[in-house]
């Protein structure tokens, strides 16, 4: 793991492995790099750097004024630039989707691409009411093998998970300590979800449809309560050429190595390569 310093001094940590194109991939909002770790065994060609954003996983608690998204997009660029890259395509899992929306529509020279997990310009109040349920609580159990013992039943959506599934999972999430299980995030997350929670409600579709010229791929979980189907609709409507995948047996969010996600990841690299290749091609014509 690999640190750098944010604008206003928080020391933020990263993963970055591997060559070829640049793909940052954002977390969402309680959880860190660690979240792709499923999906990283499957890509080839790729640098895949991954953020912990403010107050997850390797990087600093910074408070919860400091935990919004225009802070937050800040850090992303501000990472950008500590190592030297003009430009990423962006893969993003909830609130890590939401920054890349923001990064595509008011940075798009930063901004080679976007992939959004699960998440878009419209988000279900009921699914984010469940998430805000339990940000912040520490559980009451004694292992982590309690944990993933309790997961299948507070993770609505997924069905025909394995057991050794949900204990990679109950790693991910929660951390082990001498005074019994803890969590991997600021607890002071839940006041700045909750601060978001009741302001006035933010249009998110201009964000959206200023990425129009941005290569742009969906991945959907069947069970979503985040982000439904109608939504999704719109999005492939106001966006054709948006590659686009459903998800069975998966809620809020896939794990991102089933046979759907891999397929429109994958089809999203390989347009993301012809696209740098025709600009490649083109800024070699007026060279010329």
């Amino acid at each position: 793991m690999q640190h750098f310093h944010a604008t206003d001094g928080a020391r933020l940590a990263f993963r970055d492995e591997g060559q070829g194109q640049p793909l940052l991939a954002l977390a969402g909002l309680t959880r860190d790099g660690r979240d792709f770790d499923y999906l990283a065994h499957h890509l080839s060609g790729v640098r895949l750097i991954r953020l912990d954003s403010r107050g997850r996983g390797g990087s600093d608690w910074t408070g919860a004024d400091s935990y919004t998204v225009p802070v937050e997009a800040a850090d992303v660029l501000a990472l950008l630039d500590h190592l030297g890259l003009a430009r990423a395509a962006i893969l993003g899992v909830s609130r890590g989707g939401l920054l890349g929306m923001v990064l595509a529509a008011t940075a798009p020279r930063r901004v080679s691409g976007l992939c959004l997990i699960d998440v878009g310009p419209a988000l279900e109040r009921k699914g984010l009411e469940r998430i805000g349920s339990y940000i912040g609580v520490r559980p009451q159990v004694g292992s982590l093998d309690e944990i993933a013992d309790r997961l299948p039943a507070a993770m609505p959506g997924f069905r025909h998970v394995p057991p050794f599934r949900w204990a990679e999972e109950a790693v991910r999430h929660y951390v082990e300590t001498d005074h019994g299980i803890d969590l991997p995030y600021d607890p002071a997350l839940r006041q700045a979800f909750d601060a978001a929670m009741a302001a006035p409600a933010v249009d998110m579709w201009p964000l959206f449809d200023a990425c129009a010229d941005t290569p742009l791929a969906l991945v959907r979980a069947a069970g979503s309560d985040v982000l439904s189907a109608a939504t999704a609709d719109e999005m492939q409507r106001r966006r054709p050429d948006m590659i686009r995948a459903e998800v069975p047996d998966r809620g809020h969010v896939p794990f991102l190595d089933e046979p759907e996600s891999l397929a429109a990841i994958r089809a999203w690299l390989a347009a993301l390569d012809s696209a740098g290749d025709q600009a490649g091609d083109g800024n070699a014509e007026r060279a010329g």
